[in-house]
């Protein structure tokens, strides 16, 4: 069968030597040998200069994919410049938005338990959505332009459709959060099994720019309760359909859903697939952790974390946007959260997590192709990662 390869660069090896137990090291170049890896061994006890190394992998055929495979590393050439994530588009008049199986663990680990954090990017390294709209992903990968669109189309359209639905975007927009308890100490804990959120004089209005104002005074203590309100909502709502999101697009919608689900899949030659297949792998580990840092707005990725099927390797509290803040901001709170005895593997495609993770000495793992997520998901199989 066809042999993919992916180099990886001596400099990114030993880096990842310090997240392997030293009994793992003689399985490791064992394993590597057996793989014709012959010049393993040297590049685990010293960095050294730059020079690749061919990691190969048997039984794994990707023609349409396989010619485009990048370089995996830490700390070398920058990634191509990377598409905004769909953050959304101003609305136009018309109100419409243009142009952009695991079982859950019974008891979490504590934060201050967690021994390695993955700090993954979403779009174009879990998810494929901007570029089917951009049409980069077709001409990058030889598919079909105007199914690649109609598709990114569909999904952009549900993708909104749900934020303004059901988790409250109309109001939300403009008052965008990094995280969803950002605003919980302004929640009073009232009961709102009853609230008609439709009714209470809570307004987010057109033009407002960045603010968030509304119908009460800017700040004020009953105008931020409503939007506390709003955001505990949206995340009982994520709790309870983050495994059901059939149930909560309802049907007909449920069917469509899952069509273009089918569709995008055989597009992206399973890429989603992969990247569940990681995760998964990942949250197997009793002390480890997956966090999402997106630069889209908090309330669309979370729509899209939903619709793509990935409520139950994120728990709301481990997704973060940077919209507003930029990831390294991102990064750095999720590094306060579970501390420095936590190993921190930064997982993405962009410029900016690449530059961040180097600048935080945080291994980097780069996706530019659905094989880097094959490849990371075989490291995660025999604890590499």
């Amino acid at each position: 069968m066809a042999i993919w390869t992916i180099h990886i660069v001596p400099k990114l090896l030993a880096t990842y030597q310090s997240l392997i137990p030293p009994s793992r090291s003689a399985d490791l170049r064992a394993v590597m040998a057996a793989y014709g890896q012959t010049q393993y061994s040297p590049a685990l006890q010293s960095a050294g200069p730059y020079t690749p190394y061919t990691y190969h992998t048997q039984g794994y055929s990707m023609p349409s994919y396989s010619k485009y495979c990048h370089i995996i590393q830490y700390g070398g050439p920058p990634t191509p410049g990377k598409e905004p994530e769909g953050v959304p588009a101003r609305r136009s008049s018309d109100g419409k938005l243009r142009g952009r199986k695991r079982v859950s663990d019974p008891q979490p680990p504590l934060d201050s338990d967690i021994e390695r954090v993955f700090v993954w990017d979403l779009d174009e390294t879990i998810i494929i959505f901007h570029s089917l709209l951009t049409g980069s992903f077709s001409t990058r990968f030889g598919k079909d332009s105007s199914k690649a669109v109609s598709l990114g189309l569909w999904m952009e359209e549900m993708i909104f459709n749900l934020a303004d639905s059901r988790l409250f975007f109309n109001d939300l927009e403009e008052c965008d959060q990094v995280h969803i308890d950002d605003v919980a100490s302004d929640d009073n804990g009232q009961d709102l099994s009853m609230y008609n959120f439709g009714t209470d004089g809570f307004q987010s209005p057109a033009g407002a720019g960045t603010l968030c104002l509304g119908s009460g005074v800017h700040g004020g203590v009953d105008w931020m309760r409503k939007l506390a309100f709003r955001y505990r909502r949206v995340k009982e709502i994520y709790n309870t359909y983050k495994n059901n999101v059939g149930g909560l697009v309802g049907s007909p919608k449920r069917e469509e859903w899952l069509q273009l689900r089918r569709e995008m899949e055989v597009l992206t030659d399973l890429w989603l697939t992969q990247a569940v297949k990681a995760l998964a792998l990942i949250n197997s580990r009793p002390n480890c952790v997956n966090v999402l840092v997106t630069t889209t707005q908090l309330i669309p990725a979370l729509s899209k974390v939903l619709l793509y099927g990935l409520g139950s390797a994120f728990p709301i509290e481990n997704i973060y946007s940077a919209t507003k803040t930029g990831k390294e901001s991102c990064f750095e709170r999720v590094a306060q959260r579970f501390g420095r005895r936590a190993v921190y593997v930064v997982i993405g495609d962009g410029v900016e997590e690449e530059s961040v993770a180097k600048k935080k000495n945080m291994p980097f793992w780069r996706v530019s192709c659905r094989p880097d997520l094959e490849a990371l998901s075989h490291a995660l199989e025999l604890d590499y990662l």
